[in-house]
């Protein structure tokens, strides 16, 4: 199985993602501020984004490029994995805050809350918040893939349920006694591990930790899609009736694959927030979740690679035209898609695999090469040409 997923592609990926691990730590911590290989530490923390946001590309296209499910809802798992992540580290600020409580965070001194709600237990152990980022995007995909899955709600209407569930969510969080900040969300951490957040070498081990676990899950991915599992998955989403007739469970393999698709949204969620500063409940915005299918469908559908490049390319032309230009930004992001949609319907990446296709593919026999000589100038006037024997 891994020697299926390593092939030239899936190596090339990683080589330019351990390139890229090593190079912008060293440009921050061992470049001198003022020199041309300098890369300043919001620029780190920038490109540490932009990692995450791959992560999460990566999830979506696992499910909607190799299974078919197109979830407009992925944004909520996302979220749930930052906040998990958010309250440990609320949890760690103790009396350091404003109002200087060891318990309770600032937010809940405001609102006159007198103790910790027991949903926030246990979040001041690291190992305990790690496994929350993983645990409860898990368990709510589990429970609405099942009852989503076993109902046979598939196309549209499943995307515009998955949309309707992080709208609720939008909704809930907003409220002051959900106890998670309401709308302000939670901000003003201060270290994790007891590592200060503002110090470099924090940002940078943060960078290289998402890096790292976007190698991981690309590797995961590609043992998932070239095994016998992968098959099946793509089967599904070719022919769903034809292999629930051939004796698939189908409602498994999606049930299987959209669990480990939002866990692996939750850790994103989970490296976003201490890179960012801040999460909030606009993280659970119906348009961030169809922004995400959008990286996805301009990088490459079904070609991982291509949805970790189309995150990293949206979100990088994202921050230069919002400060260019804000107003046309999201006219822009609308236009592109469309345009990918009619004319690049493989993404950026397959239209670089169809140029090398294209080089490399030797002619077939009895093919007309583009220059083929004029015979009719070599044949005497009113001769026929031969029959072919």
């Amino acid at each position: 199985m891994l020697a299926r997923a390593f092939d030239r592609g899936t190596v090339l990926f990683l080589v330019i993602l351990a390139i890229a691990v090593v190079l912008v730590p060293l440009g921050n911590l061992a470049m001198e501020p003022g020199s041309a290989a300098y890369l300043p530490s919001y620029a780190v923390s920038l490109l540490g984004k932009y990692l995450c946001y791959a992560i999460l590309a990566l999830s979506v296209d696992l499910i909607w490029g190799y299974c078919g499910i197109l979830s407009l809802g992925h944004g909520a798992f996302f979220a749930l994995g930052g906040y998990a992540m958010g309250m440990h580290l609320m949890r760690e600020i103790g009396d350091r805050g404003v109002y200087a409580n060891p318990e309770l965070p600032d937010f809940m001194v405001f609102l006159n809350w007198k103790e910790l709600p027991w949903y926030w237990w246990g979040f001041d152990i690291f190992p305990f918040a790690v496994v929350m980022a993983l645990f409860v995007p898990g368990l709510l995909a589990f429970v609405f893939g099942w009852f989503a899955f076993r109902s046979r709600v598939t196309g549209v209407y499943l995307s515009i349920i998955t949309q309707a569930m992080t709208y609720a969510l939008l909704l809930a969080f907003f409220r002051n006694e959900m106890g998670f900040g309401g709308n302000n969300g939670l901000t003003d951490f201060k270290d994790v591990l007891g590592f200060s957040l503002q110090d470099d070498g924090t940002r940078a081990g943060l960078f290289i930790l998402s890096g790292i676990c976007l190698g991981v899950f690309y590797i995961l991915c590609r043992v998932i899609v070239t095994s016998r599992l992968g098959k099946v998955l793509v089967a599904v989403r070719d022919a769903e009736s034809r292999t629930r007739f051939l004796g698939y469970r189908v409602e498994y393999y999606k049930l299987f694959v959209f669990t480990l698709s939002a866990m692996m949204a939750g850790v994103a969620g989970a490296l976003y927030t201490p890179q960012v500063g801040i999460i909030n409940p606009g993280e659970f915005s119906p348009a961030n979740s169809i922004e995400i299918v959008i990286w996805v469908a301009i990088g490459g559908r079904g070609t991982l690679a291509g949805a970790a490049l189309g995150a990293v390319l949206v979100n990088a032309a994202k921050t230069l035209f919002t400060g260019w230009f804000p107003e046309i930004w999201l006219f822009a992001l609308g236009a592109l898609f469309i345009a990918v949609t009619l004319f690049l319907p493989k993404g950026v990446l397959g239209l670089f695999a169809r140029k090398r296709r294209r080089r490399t593919t030797p002619p077939l026999p009895g093919d007309i090469p583009e220059t083929a000589p004029d015979l009719s100038r070599e044949m005497p006037s009113g001769a026929q040409p031969k029959p072919a024997e």
